[in-house]
């Protein structure tokens, strides 16, 4: 099977002489009574794998080559799901509601989570059912020894606990879909350092305002960094303004106008 770009295949126990494999049909090219078995086997097949999809589809279940196998092998209960169809299903079904950013940071949890199973279960997959406790204490403290190529250091323990958040909002959403029957994070406390952001001093700033830069990037970065400063509206309100957010006053002087 195929769906999305993503393949599976299922055995059928059925042996088949390769020169007579009609690989456009999908057939055998016979006519002979073992060929007709066959094919009207294959026919079967075909027509049970395609109600599988309607089902999932009918019942807003997450389509897969896995969820349709389970579903065609009568496996599709609490158990046999795995968190690779929990983060496909998260995906799919949460990325449009999601800002940009966030499914980005989403993706970055999901890499590490499958990279930690990969390296403690020596396995591509993990069934939600076998997630417990230990899995989850596993999890933080191979993030916390783990350093990203892309990084000078370990994994800070805030960003720890934003990456375990978000594999707990994908698990509680298997919960909810009754795929596990059982949350395994009932037992684990979110352990966030408090941070504090210190600030620039007025000789700071001005020091930042005549910093020459030669960067085109760099130095629009500046500007509008200073220009936060100095409106107190954040980054990303900065980001949404555009030349109408420039208004004049009743008092002849310029607004910015924004929700």
């Amino acid at each position: 099977m195929t769906i999305n770009g993503k393949k599976l295949n299922i055995g059928l126990k059925r042996r088949v002489d390769v020169r007579f494999w009609n690989s456009q049909k999908q057939r055998i090219n016979g006519k002979s009574e073992k060929v007709r078995k066959i094919n009207q086997y294959l026919d079967e097949v075909y027509a049970k794998l395609f109600q599988c999809y309607q089902e999932l589809r009918s019942e807003n279940k997450p389509i897969t080559p896995q969820t349709i196998k389970s579903r065609y092998t009568g496996d599709d209960k609490i158990g046999h799901y795995t968190l690779r169809d929990i983060i496909e299903c998260h995906n799919t079904s949460m990325f449009e509601k999601l800002h940009g950013n966030t499914s980005r940071l989403y993706l970055t949890s999901q890499k590490y989570i499958l990279l930690f199973v990969k390296k403690k279960y020596k396995v591509d997959d993990f069934e939600l059912a076998s997630l417990d406790y230990t899995f989850i204490l596993n999890f933080e403290s191979f993030l916390r020894t783990y350093s990203p190529q892309h990084y000078k250091k370990r994994i800070g323990n805030n960003a720890v606990m934003k990456h375990i958040q978000r594999l707990r909002r994908m698990v509680s959403l298997a919960y909810q879909l009754e795929w596990i029957d059982r949350d395994p994070f009932v037992k684990f406390k979110q352990k966030l350092t408090p941070t504090y952001r210190g600030f620039l001093t007025p000789e700071e700033l001005k020091q930042i305002e005549e910093l020459q830069i030669e960067s085109t990037r760099l130095k629009l970065a500046k500007d509008l960094f200073v220009f936060s400063c100095y409106t107190g509206i954040s980054y990303i309100d900065v980001m949404l303004l555009t030349n109408e957010s420039l208004v004049l006053g009743l008092d002849k002087t310029y607004l910015i106008m924004t929700k």
